[in-house]
């Protein structure tokens, strides 16, 4: 195709789109409706998941060690049992923490009336583990449990394993819900678009008639529809990245230190908004050649 046509093209499509006002408002409405709703719950989602994640990474084995009467022989059998632990499949972190230590700990949670079993400590030396993948938390808890010089391996058995199903569910309902908003543009968009065409149908009759090909009657429509995606992007971008840059300025600070934090702002309005954009362009031209084709047929 040479230059000149396809400059051709670009020209009728934004002519076009000036010509048929309330058809291209309309067009250019259903697109940032619904592309807003796409570019909110997906940010949404976003986090989300980023919240499963970590949560799931911060599960973690607390392994009490036996009390051995012997420092020696103490120190022996924890050495050991930290080198079998780190050599197990699926184990990524191993952390020693002394009696002492887990005190330090409790009287920070529960005040300084604990200091008082300083003297005659009764706690175990604790070994924390995590699992390289969170799901295998329970497995390598299971099996560490057999291990020599173990007195109790602690892992939230019940709750840990109705945190990761209820997460798994969480995603899966989210993926499907997202599926199910992105068939929903698409259908919305389509349609809206398939109107416009469909209030155009003499023009297209006309050039058919007339001898121009279908290729050169349905570029300048497909062209249109990329417009019409463009710039009902224009609105859901700007939208989701004013609110989100806010939401984010107020609340980050609030979770600083928390398990729970926000995606940044970058690079998630980045991949947001190209989202939102592909989504636009390739919705409206989709919708337009989808639409123009019935026509086609003089």
């Amino acid at each position: 195709m040479k230059g000149r046509t396809i400059r051709r093209h670009f020209r009728e499509s934004i002519k076009s789109l000036g010509r048929n006002g309330w058809m291209t408002f309309a067009s250019i409405s259903a697109v940032t409706v619904t592309l807003l709703l796409v570019g909110v719950f997906t940010i949404i989602m976003m986090n989300l998941n980023k919240v499963a994640d970590d949560i799931e990474k911060d599960v973690e084995i607390k392994v009490l060690i036996d009390i051995i009467a012997d420092p020696a022989e103490a120190k022996a059998a924890e050495a050991t049992l930290m080198e079998e632990i780190k050599n197990m499949p699926g184990v990524a972190e191993v952390v020693y923490s002394s009696k002492e230590q887990e005190l330090d700990l409790l009287v920070d949670s529960y005040g300084e009336d604990l200091s008082l079993f300083e003297q005659s400590n009764p706690l175990n030396n604790v070994l924390y583990v995590k699992a390289s993948e969170p799901q295998q938390t329970v497995d390598i808890a299971k099996k560490i449990e057999k291990f020599d010089n173990i007195s109790e391996v602690k892992y939230g058995e019940e709750k840990v394993g109705k945190l990761f199903s209820f997460l798994n569910t969480s995603r899966n309902v989210g993926l499907v819900l997202i599926l199910g908003l992105l068939f929903t543009a698409i259908f919305l968009i389509s349609n809206t678009i398939r109107i416009t065409i469909i209030a155009r149908r003499d023009e297209i009759e006309i050039m058919k008639l007339v001898g121009a090909t279908n290729s050169f009657v349905r570029i300048p429509f497909v062209i249109e529809g990329m417009w019409l995606g463009v710039l009902g992007s224009i609105v859901p971008m700007t939208v989701v990245s004013i609110v989100y840059a806010n939401i984010f300025k107020i609340i980050e600070p609030k979770l600083n230190g928390e398990l729970l934090q926000l995606l940044d702002v970058t690079p998630l309005l980045y991949q947001v908004n190209a989202l939102i954009l592909v989504m636009g362009i390739l919705i409206g031209v989709w919708g337009s050649f989808m639409s123009v084709r019935k026509f086609l047929k003089v």
